[in-house]
């Protein structure tokens, strides 16, 4: 449960109001939020053109870097363009001499991702949860057209399903770097997830599938040691942050709370043992049910920091689990570590998580192991001076929290210790494109409907907006 947020609000949602002044609200958040980006500008572009500036005088005297990893040039077609963590794997496979296409859907057209120099073409498709076939038929001819040799999707929670759906298909062009549909539905159904995990023997928290409110309000708690959680088994980017604890202080206020949530045959939950410890989020890159790459980071409900964590009981459990599904694709897991030490898989979600932007300066190696078939040794693990990654608007909110000179003093300690995980001196031109077009064109979309928005997740590209997205 950790991916980014920003909003007028960028690392905390803002609860949006009920009453009819709604639009007055929609209305100020969008303006405010477009006239605090429109001041940042100048800094942004000064920053960015100075830094293209730098390049053109220094590129006489750069060492032209040796592509240590591509014996041939492949064609990589890479989905999820609005968001960092495609640019990252772009910047992958370039930096090892491949090209890079990047697709995202017509609503992301605007991506500022398409301007960065890992990128060779950008194209747009359907919705794929709208028309699922023409979606799969955009993709083919766009495979067809630029010659792909492998396909790897970088999906949004809901579109991994309908890539996996469409992975028969597009193999018969191409590589498909995913998992089958089933597979892929079962990950995602956190009650499958730890149904499976348990068949392999690795440790999961204690669950129940809920599809009535009834099977909640009658549990019998007495004889229960841990809290217990209800989360929605479809992915729901609003209520996935309610972390209350039942029981409840008293039977009718657990009854009300259960009853306010959507929980039905159609949208099962599960109600999963809280165990109080630390939370880690993890992404692993697999062929063939062997760990090619893999890194872990502490969590929380609003990531968007990641530092890589050494941690032997977590990459042991994701070894087991991927060796005993035998698949190729791209998995991350939430893990709580109790305060006993031992190590629980929360859940797992079938694809890319923004943690890989810590192998920034691994690229080529990080290539290397998407794309390589030969055996390893050990995966692919962030160096241990490895700086950690943030995005800097993010980052710039967050000081409106700060109440006290230690607290500066941290944040700036911060700030000069990691990397933003969109600017690098090489590629600039997604950190001006991002912040001031992809994010202000969709501002101005929701200000022209007067609609609201929960947050702006600058890592993920979007506006989450109210009721979810």
């Amino acid at each position: 449960m950790a991916q980014s947020s920003v909003s007028v609000s960028a690392s905390q949602p803002i609860a949006p109001p009920t009453s009819i002044g709604m639009r007055f609200f929609a209305l100020f958040q969008n303006l405010a939020t477009l006239t605090l980006l429109l001041l940042a500008l100048p800094i942004n572009a000064t920053i960015v053109l100075t830094t293209l500036l730098l390049n053109i005088l220094t590129s006489p005297f750069q060492k032209k870097q040796t592509t240590v990893v591509a014996t041939e040039k492949k064609n990589i077609l890479i989905s999820g363009g609005k968001m960092t963590k495609a640019l990252q794997l772009a910047r992958f496979f370039h930096s090892a001499g491949h090209r890079v296409i990047l697709t995202e859907t017509h609503k992301y057209w605007l991506s500022g991702h398409r301007f960065s120099q890992s990128v060779d073409k950008f194209y747009t498709t359907p919705v794929p949860q709208k028309d699922s076939q023409a979606y799969t038929q955009a993709l083919i001819d766009i495979i067809n057209k630029e010659g792909i040799d492998i396909y790897i999707p970088v999906t949004s929670p809901i579109a991994s399903y309908y890539d996996s759906l469409a992975k028969p298909a597009l193999s018969e062009y191409c590589e498909v770097f995913h998992i089958d549909a089933a597979t892929c539905e079962m990950l995602d159904d956190k009650f499958a997830f730890s149904e499976k995990a348990r068949s392999f023997g690795l440790s999961i928290p204690k669950c129940f599938k809920i599809t009535n409110p009834e099977q909640v309000i009658n549990f019998d708690f007495s004889g229960e040691t841990r809290k217990y959680i209800l989360k929605s088994i479809p992915y729901d980017s609003v209520r996935r942050l309610d972390l209350t604890k039942l029981p409840c202080d008293t039977p009718e206020e657990t009854e009300a709370f259960v009853r306010s949530l959507p929980i039905s045959p159609q949208k099962p939950w599960i109600m999963q043992e809280f165990i109080p410890g630390k939370e880690y989020c993890t992404h692993s890159t697999v062929r063939d049910g062997v760990m090619r790459l893999h890194c872990c980071c502490e969590s929380s409900a609003f990531q968007v920091n990641y530092e890589n964590v050494e941690n032997p009981k977590i990459r042991e459990w994701v070894t087991h689990f991927v060796k005993e599904l035998g698949v190729t694709g791209q998995l991350s897991f939430d893990f709580i570590e109790a305060e006993d030490g031992n190590v629980y898989a929360i859940e797992c979600n079938p694809r890319t998580h923004s943690a890989i932007t810590i192998f920034h300066d691994q690229l080529q190696q990080a290539a290397n192991a998407y794309l390589s078939k030969e055996p390893i040794a050990a995966p692919l693990q962030a160096l241990p001076n490895s700086k950690p990654t943030y995005w800097t608007y993010h980052e710039f909110w967050r000081l409106n929290e700060i109440r006290s000179l230690s607290q500066l003093g941290n944040w700036i300690k911060n700030m000069l210790r990691g990397t933003d995980a969109i600017y690098t001196f090489d590629d600039c031109l997604p950190f001006l494109m991002v912040h001031h077009w992809q994010i202000p064109v969709l501002l101005l979309k929701n200000l022209s409907k007067l609609k609201g928005w929960t947050r702006i997740d600058f890592n993920i590209g979007k506006l989450v907006e109210l009721g979810g997205d």
